[in-house]
Formats: C-alpha cells, structure tokens, sequence
C-alpha cells in the first residue's frame, strides 16, 4: 500500500523543519546545557531545535491528512533578488551603515513581489530601520554605525 501524500508543501516543509531542529540539536549536544535558571549555551538552541523539530512533524502528519495546493512556479527573480540583497546588505553595513544599507535591503528585496508598491515599501523600510536602530543599536548596543565611514567628514 502506496504512502498517499495529500499535501507536497506540508510535506517538504515538514522535512525541512525536522531536519534543520536536528542539524541544530546534533550540533550543540557538544555545549553545556545549564539549567533553566542558569541557561548554558546550549539551551536556547536545544529549545529551538525541539520546536523545530515539533513543529516539522505537525507538518509532516499534516500532509497526509489534509489537501493541499500544488507547487507553484519557481521564480528566479524572487531568489535572485532576495539573495542578492542579503549579500550586498552584509557587504555595505559596515561602510555606509545601517540607515542606509537596511532601507536598500528592504527595496530590492520588495522588488521579488509581484505585488510590489513604491508606498508601502518605503513606508516599511523607514518603520524597519527606525525598528532595528532603537532595539539593536540603540537598545542592545550592537556595534554598527549608524552612518558608515563612506560618509564620515
């Protein structure tokens, strides 16, 4: 008798999440857990990854149970513009800082929706950098500029 998987999304979704949660549970295993009060360095990773790991296998017993929608088309844009963006952000924080490398981000990557709009990306690029200069920088300290060296006087 033939596995009948109703939903492939569900499916490879599941494996996904089971997968990275045990990657990350094999990876530090070789860390002190410490306790819940005194949390070691393997204890918020070890949380995660179980919860990775739970939430792959709702998903995984999730395909067979119910239908779902099949893959859509692969868009390359998408991925290309996503992933470039990353890397250029990773590339140019340091140089022009995070006021301007954050909203470039946040710009190209909305170029990858096909439901992109001028309005709604820049209003959520101002909120996100704002956003990430009072958590980040501001309120944990995170040692990136604000403005880079390429605009230094």
């Amino acid at each position: 008798m033939p596995l009948l998987i109703r939903s492939a999304k569900d499916f490879w979704t599941g494996g996904l999440y089971i997968a990275f949660g045990s990657a990350g549970l094999i990876i530090g295993r070789s860390y002190d857990m410490g306790t819940a009060v005194k949390m070691g360095p393997a204890y918020f990773p070890t949380i995660l990854s179980v919860l990775l790991i739970l939430i792959g296998v709702i998903s995984l017993v999730r395909s067979f149970l119910k239908q779902g929608s099949p893959f859509g088309a692969f868009t390359w844009k998408g991925l290309v513009l996503i992933t470039a963006s990353i890397l250029l952000f990773g590339l140019i924080v340091r140089g022009a800082g995070l006021i301007v490398a954050l909203p470039f981000l946040v710009i190209a990557s909305s170029f990858a929706s096909s439901r992109f709009r001028w309005p709604y990306a820049l209003a959520f690029a101002a909120g996100l950098t704002l956003f990430c200069v009072l958590v980040f920088i501001k309120g944990l300290g995170v040692p990136l500029p604000l403005l880079g060296s390429w605009f230094a006087q």
